[in-house]
């Protein structure tokens, strides 16, 4: 599991289970980080701009900065994917309650589940012991014993992340 000092919470599930929208409406609650995996390839960074032509000549990182944001662009020599842990040192930041991370699926580190059953595919929590809990549209889905969340009610999911907050930073002690 990756190490962050920030608690972390991921929402994972297959495409158009419905995890961005989620993601968007847990937000507002907290000031949070978010981590987004792609598959896809994609750019941040426009052709014409200043910051694209030093990439282009070769620069391997290259951070753009004004008075509102910052990002940072990191060129890899290989194609690979990205792990969770090494997006995680970019959002060290002591004013972040929470750190929320969208995909990942397949790493391990504590998520809530996006599921629906009509994408016909089978929960992520089968095989998957980092599954907190399981964000679903169907009420009668066994979710094997793991708390269900109702993926049409965002303030059920706000009180259980809430929740899952209070216990990492008071950890129950043993008797």
């Amino acid at each position: 599991m990756p190490d962050s000092a920030i608690p972390l919470l991921g929402f994972a599930g297959y495409s158009g289970s419905g995890k961005t929208t989620l993601l968007r409406k847990m937000i507002s609650l907290l000031v949070v980080g978010v981590i987004k995996h792609t598959h896809h390839e994609f750019d941040i960074d426009q052709p014409g701009k200043d910051s694209h032509a030093l990439r282009e000549a070769g620069a391997r990182r290259v951070a753009v900065g004004s008075s509102r944001r910052w990002a940072l662009i990191v060129e890899r020599p290989e194609p690979r994917e990205a792990t969770l842990a090494e997006l995680l040192v970019t959002m060290d930041d002591p004013a972040l309650d929470l750190i929320l991370v969208e995909g990942f699926r397949d790493e391990q580190y504590p998520k809530i589940e996006v599921h629906r059953p009509s994408l016909g595919r089978p929960l992520l929590a089968e095989r998957d012991p980092s599954v907190l809990a399981i964000a679903t549209d169907d009420e009668t889905l066994d979710t094997l014993g793991l708390p269900r969340l109702d993926l049409n009610d965002p303030v059920a999911i706000e009180h259980f992340v809430h929740h899952y907050l209070e216990s990492r930073r008071h950890p129950a002690r043993p008797c």
